[in-house]
């Protein structure tokens, strides 16, 4: 059996580790890095380029670059509304109301998921060539907040990049694991979380090995991108 991978899909960059010795560890991307920009784009010959790659063209090439699909994974078209408003590339409704983007380089259009699913692959492609075996299997992380839709959607994502998700976890408990807190005596924990998309904080019930998230909430439109758009109008 191969071994399982966890990952943090990201609204800005995403992250794959793997348990060595009992400690997670963080694996590096063909470029040298940690972290991979969570960014798809396409060029003129409709060509995928993902990650930091993406990202270093992005300012010549927007509307055939997409960055923070996590605000619309797992949402309908009327939802988004806001978001919509907030990236240069075409949001598109699908035929069931679902969010979909038109890239003109393909003249194709994807849903979060695909794009999603894109980062993935990088994120499952840079593991295998670290591990020097095939990665099949992950367990992905969510923001507490997220619904049953947008958790499936995720969970979707997943299986088209060529992965079994096994569970989906909240981003708190994947932080509350990470430190060790799981394994103290019975405790209540808060975990701040200032992403690129949200700012997020959760009340944890932790000890003998459970994690439980006992309360969250947050502001779906408060992270890094929405410091951005503020300084830009500004």
């Amino acid at each position: 059996m191969g071994k399982i991978v966890g990952i943090d899909l990201g609204t800005t960059n995403s992250v794959v580790a793997v348990l060595e010795g009992g400690t997670a560890t963080v694996i590096p991307t063909a470029e040298g890095s940690n972290l991979v920009p969570s960014i798809v784009a396409f060029n003129k010959n409709g060509e995928r380029i993902v990650g930091q790659a993406a990202k270093r063209q992005a300012t010549i090439n927007a509307e055939n670059t997409v960055f923070s699909i996590k605000r619309f994974v797992g949402r309908r078209f009327d939802e988004v509304e806001s978001e919509r408003k907030r990236v240069p590339y075409q949001v598109v409704s699908g035929p069931k109301n679902d969010v979909q983007v038109k890239i003109p380089h393909t003249n194709k259009s994807y849903t979060p998921q695909e794009i999603s699913a894109m980062v993935l692959a990088k994120l499952k492609a840079d593991a295998e060539a670290y591990l020097g075996e095939p990665v099949t299997q992950a367990v992905i992380t969510v923001p507490a907040y997220f619904n049953d839709a947008q958790r499936q959607a995720t969970k979707d994502a997943g299986q088209i990049a060529g992965l079994e998700v096994l569970r989906i976890i909240n981003e708190p408990t994947a932080a509350a694991l990470a430190y060790g807190l799981d394994k103290k005596a019975n405790e209540t924990i808060v975990v701040f979380d200032l992403g690129g998309g949200t700012f997020d904080v959760s009340v944890l019930e932790v000890g003998d090995g459970v994690v439980e998230v006992k309360a969250t909430n947050g502001d779906t439109h408060l992270g890094g991108d929405d410091w951005d758009g503020v300084i830009s109008d500004w």
